[in-house]
């Protein structure tokens, strides 16, 4: 006990380090929504569909590959037109995870069985390094 109290600033240090290490983990933890390893793997296994919710503006400067472009103002009428497979696995993207989630509820209003939202959006993808196409 005495050392607690003599070395009380190395003690505060070490509790404040460990803090810092698991905050990024504890982010990723709380943040709902696919990882994006879940969602390479529904991709690869599940033959998911991937719709990106993101303005005309932003799903041309980057998107996942294959996915298809359904702006969440326009998620009601359209997404029945991109996606006619209620069934299958589909995978919502925007940016940071927000829109999608909002889209994640619309679809599943709209009958679709198996509604998943990219925890973290494009942002988290990137960080994973995983590949994005461009549209001309």
């Amino acid at each position: 006990m005495n050392f607690l109290i003599e070395n009380w600033l190395l003690v505060l240090i070490a509790v404040t380090s460990g803090i810092g290490l698991f905050l990024p983990a504890l982010k990723v933890m709380g943040a709902p929504g696919l990882s994006p390893t879940q969602a390479v793997l529904l991709i690869n296994r599940e033959k998911a569909n991937v719709v990106d919710v993101r303005s005309a503006e932003e799903f041309a400067s980057g998107h996942l590959i294959g996915s298809r472009h359904v702006p969440l103002d326009n998620i009601n009428a359209d997404l029945p037109k991109a996606v006619t497979d209620k069934k299958r696995p589909l995978i919502l993207v925007c940016a940071s995870g927000m829109r999608s989630q909002k889209a994640q509820r619309l679809a599943t209003g709209l009958g679709y069985e198996q509604v998943h939202s990219l925890g973290g959006g494009l942002k988290i993808w990137q960080e994973a390094n995983l590949p994005l196409e461009k549209t001309a």
